[in-house]
């Protein structure tokens, strides 16, 4: 039924796209009843427009897929290898978790314990953070901060503290938290605007652009997009997927 209607839609659709000349070939009369054909079908099988709906869309949602998983492919390096972007767990592990997040994402926020139990539980497991501060300039001061007390030694501690933070998040928050860590915040607010960190969110942005990333948390596991919280049972399948795929 589907083909039939389709058949007959596509048939109609040419006739009409096609050069002014080919449709002389039709009489008026013939026209008029090719479309009566088309209607009357459609009336009688308003199911098939269901149909074709739904083919549309899932032809569309495949398109993307793979869209987003060759420009996946297109950001490799700049995913997985850049040398700026921080590095959690096993810097040689054998799986590599790619995550976008913003320190004010309660959705972040929810999944950050899930990433350190697999963190302290699995010794192959690499995290690659993006910074991607999306929800205000709170968000982006956190980051810098964040950046800057990588010279400090205190990237890993002052993340893990800022995920535990809930509640709203300003600069004096951030401060506290800071401090909290042992960051020494003259030096970190000192070094926090240095073209090197801005110019390094600003290609985090690029990147999450490039991928389709449109908003928190975003995880990039074995060249597919992950969008949105996820919980311990879907990453820990991913990542068994993800070595699978690897030893076969």
């Amino acid at each position: 039924m589907f083909f039939r209607v389709m058949t007959l839609v596509g048939f109609f659709a040419l006739f009409f796209a096609a050069p002014a000349g080919a449709a002389d070939n039709f009489t008026p009369a013939q026209t008029k009843e090719l479309e009566r054909i088309v209607h009357d079908y459609i009336v009688k099988h308003p199911e098939v427009l269901m149909e074709a709906i739904q083919a549309a869309e899932e032809k569309e949602k495949a398109d993307k897929v793979a869209k987003a998983e060759q420009s996946i492919r297109d950001q490799d390096k700049a995913l997985y290898h850049d040398p700026e972007s921080q590095i959690g767990g096993n810097p040689n592990g054998d799986v590599t978790i790619v995550e976008f997040f913003d320190y004010r994402c309660p959705y972040c926020k929810q999944v950050q314990p899930i990433l350190e139990g697999l963190l302290d539980s699995d010794r192959k497991l690499r995290i690659v953070y993006k910074e991607f501060p999306i929800l205000g300039p709170a968000s982006t001061y956190a980051s810098k901060i964040a950046l800057a007390s990588r010279a400090q030694g205190k990237y890993d501690a002052f993340h893990r503290a800022m995920m535990d933070t809930k509640g709203s998040i300003d600069e004096k928050v951030v401060d506290k938290v800071a401090r909290s860590v042992g960051i020494d915040l003259a030096k970190a607010k000192a070094d926090m605007d240095a073209p090197a960190i801005e110019a390094l969110i600003k290609k985090d942005f690029a990147l999450a652009d490039a991928i389709n990333v449109n908003g928190t948390p975003a995880f990039v596991i074995a060249g597919k997009l992950y969008p949105g919280a996820m919980t311990l049972d879907e990453l820990k399948k991913l990542i068994a997927d993800a070595r699978q795929a690897h030893a076969g």
